[in-house]
């Protein structure tokens, strides 16, 4: 089972200068409508065909996210059966990260 971690550690990274690497499992209107700045966005759907597009750099963490967080649970043990570990799922996903970090973000059903 992938580690989730809340937005408030994604952003003490983001802060921190680490090199994270956000995949956003989404459907594309959804990322049109509202996502976290220079994610890459594969749909769920598609990752386990996609693997080579995930291409995070050398010691990124890996952080996978969706409209709620349950998506990006399925995602990150995608990636981690794959050899990309470890992967975290951004717990509450894009919409815990609006209401908590950055409310400019919209937010939607």
């Amino acid at each position: 089972m992938p580690v989730q971690i809340s937005p408030a550690n994604l952003k003490e990274w983001l802060d921190q200068g680490e090199c994270v690497y956000l995949l956003d499992v989404r459907q594309p209107w959804e990322n049109q409508f509202a996502a976290i700045p220079n994610g890459v966005l594969i749909p769920l759907g598609d990752l386990e065909n996609s693997l080579d597009e995930v291409t995070p750099p050398k010691g990124a963490k890996v952080v996978v996210y969706c409209h709620h967080g349950v998506r990006s649970l399925s995602g990150a043990a995608i990636l981690e059966n794959a050899g990309i570990a470890p992967a975290y799922s951004l717990a509450g996903g894009i919409d815990a990260w609006s209401c908590e970090i950055d409310p400019n973000i919209p937010r939607y059903r």
